[in-house]
């Protein structure tokens, strides 16, 4: 049996590597050529699948839909981050309008009322105006007294919105959530507070009702200075006076227990005068004041009827299968996107 000597081994190896490396080189380039196909291809395909799945899904969390119930024409005003397709807008009388909002949406909507624009847009309001001297606001916000609807929607999590009165009140606005999960109760203030304003808070020739805060300064009613913590500011007579007509709103800037509201996956309706029999109440009682004590006529109790015409919307809500509106837990479109998603993935590269 032939022995190989370590030299002549050594010549061996090197002859054996010196005809296979080529052919081991040309198919390991041919693999990385091969791979870096199906890489660029998988990423297509992929970028692709992300453009269904946005065109499909959508990018928005949520549409707010304004609504005008009033008999006059409202001018609502917008002040968010980021920017909705309006800053301000005309809503006339029996109209409505929608936008569609991104998740993590933070901002605020309220009603201008008495404004007067000109054609090039260029004007002002009696109330909650927002300074910029035009129908948009333009990253404005309003003028107290005004009330406020607030909103923060959640990135795959709950919602948070409120009606606040801690700025004041100019009209009645409620807030109700369509087609979420969770409590999603309704909010809001529908009482006719400008018709029981205490004289010392009236504004605007009484179409507009100031906070205790605007009115007179006070650290107390203002929530600051020594009184900027929830220990140390409490709600006031004239927040009291607030919030017995409108229990669900903010009545003082710690008044979070009862005003604040959740909802996961909803849409949301904003409605200006919306019809109740609080707000019908309101407006046939007659009130008196009395060196700034507010006197109801018979049946103006804001605070039953407030609370029955809640747990009416609420009690319609369920006759119609409506009172927690659940989305469905796979709908058609997550339906669509599987399928597409499944097409994809098994298509020959």
């Amino acid at each position: 049996m032939a022995v190989f000597s370590q030299h002549s081994y050594s010549w061996f190896t090197l002859s054996l590597l010196l005809l296979f490396i080529p052919k081991g080189w040309s198919k390991f380039r041919h693999f990385t050529l091969e791979f870096s196909r199906f890489k660029n291809k998988f990423s297509n395909r992929l970028t692709k699948l992300h453009v269904v799945l946005f065109c499909i899904t959508g990018a928005t969390a949520a549409s707010f839909t304004f609504v005008n119930k009033c008999d006059y024409t409202v001018w609502p005003g917008i002040l968010g981050n980021p920017k909705l397709d309006s800053t301000g807008f005309e809503l006339p009388k029996g109209s409505s309008r929608s936008f569609q909002a991104p998740t993590g949406w933070s901002g605020r909507f309220w009603g201008r009322t008495g404004c007067n624009f000109d054609s090039s847009g260029h004007g002002s309001c009696s109330t909650a105006d927002c300074g910029s001297g035009e129908i948009e606001c333009n990253g404005a916000g309003a003028t107290p007294p005004a009330t406020l609807a607030e909103f923060t929607l959640g990135s795959g999590s709950q919602d948070f919105y409120d009606v606040s009165l801690v700025d004041g009140y100019n009209l009645p606005i409620i807030v109700e959530g369509n087609g979420g999960s969770g409590a999603c109760s309704t909010t809001g203030c529908v009482t006719d507070l400008n018709r029981s304003c205490p004289n010392e808070l009236r504004a605007q020739g009484g179409a507009a009702c100031r906070s205790a805060c605007e009115a007179f300064g006070n650290p107390e009613y203002c929530c600051s200075g020594a009184y900027n913590t929830p220990a140390t500011c409490k709600p006031s007579m004239y927040s009291n006076i607030f919030k017995n007509a409108c229990p669900k709103s903010y009545s003082y800037a710690y008044d979070d227990a009862t005003s604040t509201f959740t909802c996961t996956g909803a849409d949301y309706t904003i409605t200006f005068c919306p019809n109740s029999p609080s707000l019908k109440s309101a407006s046939n009682s007659n009130s008196s004041s009395k060196g700034g004590e507010t006197t109801d006529g018979p049946g103006s109790d804001a605070e039953p009827v407030q609370a029955a015409s809640f747990a009416s919307s609420w009690l319609a809500n369920l006759a119609i299968g409506d009172s927690t509106r659940s989305r469905p837990c796979f709908p058609p479109q997550h339906a669509l996107v599987l399928v597409i998603t499944l097409f994809l993935c098994f298509l020959p590269l």
